[in-house]
């Protein structure tokens, strides 16, 4: 129903599409990832980036401002967390309202997400993976953090509350313990923002751990992959093992899992490299 609205309303769409594009368009500024690539329609991709688990869109902050900065738009939807399929529909929707090429971006969970929305989309050039999930077909994302020694995100460091969907049928939510929460996602993120993101984390609902992947989009699409060395929620060994299963680009740097926090200038300049090596 979504496209359809969408497919109905093409005004309403390529007006939204202006705006992103004006307000993301800003002259280079001192300091910042500068990039000089251009889309086969003449201007440069929109960049989604979409943020995974325990976390929202804000963590994308700086990466956004060096984007921005170099006159990539951008746009940070939020993610449900509710069930896997049902968020990659979502994102579908997301990207459905997009005018021209995509860089798709995912972090943790998020990756997951990106490898199904991006599924079959030819506006979608590239996918970017930060301390990311890239699963294959039938692979849940719970399987491939296990597969792996040296993640701390278990039943040890959660927390479980029940919900009732809207159906009135039980579900469980998730969280990373707040006391628990710098160790596991955050160690090296300054001690004041990693407190905030361990009080303000957005919970997913358990069912996403078991729920399998669908046909996996980086097999048609390049991609791309920012590895954190010392994450304690994705392991390192997991994340080369699927960047290297993907034939991806390799960046390694040596944050925990909030690399995009940690490092955004290398995380923003993987993004840009990958848009202008889809652009050529």
């Amino acid at each position: 129903m979504g496209l359809e609205i969408v497919k109905g309303s093409r005004r309403t769409v390529l007006a939204a599409g202006a705006l992103v594009a004006t307000a993301s368009a800003v002259g280079a500024v001192s300091g910042a990832p500068r990039a000089s690539a251009t889309s086969r329609h003449g201007a440069k991709p929109t960049v989604a980036l979409v943020h995974g688990a325990f976390a929202d869109a804000s963590g994308w902050a700086e990466v956004v401002e060096d984007l921005q900065k170099s006159g990539y738009p951008v746009l940070a939807p939020a993610n449900p967390l509710r069930t896997l399929h049902g968020d990659a529909a979502y994102l579908r929707s997301v990207l459905a309202t997009i005018a021209g090429p995509i860089v798709l971006v995912g972090h943790s969970y998020g990756g997951a997400v990106i490898t199904n929305a991006a599924t079959g989309n030819a506006e979608v050039t590239a996918l970017v993976y930060v301390a990311a999930f890239a699963p294959d077909q039938g692979e849940p994302v719970g399987l491939l953090q296990g597969q792996f020694p040296g993640s701390e995100l278990d039943e040890t460091t959660l927390d479980f509350r029940p919900y009732s969907l809207p159906d009135g049928t039980a579900s469980v939510d998730a969280y990373i313990k707040v006391d628990a929460f710098r160790a596991v996602f955050a160690a090296d993120v300054p001690r004041s923002r990693s407190a905030l993101m361990a009080v303000s984390q957005r919970p997913a609902d358990a069912r996403t751990l078991a729920e399998p992947s669908g046909a996996p989009a980086w097999q048609d699409i390049p991609s791309w992959f920012v590895v954190s060395r010392d994450d304690k929620a994705i392991p390192v060994a997991a994340q080369r093992f699927m960047a290297r299963r993907a034939g991806g680009n390799v960046t390694e740097v040596r944050t925990s899992h909030a690399a995009m926090i940690v490092s955004p200038h290398k995380v923003s300049k993987v993004i840009m490299d990958a848009a202008e090596h889809t652009a050529r």
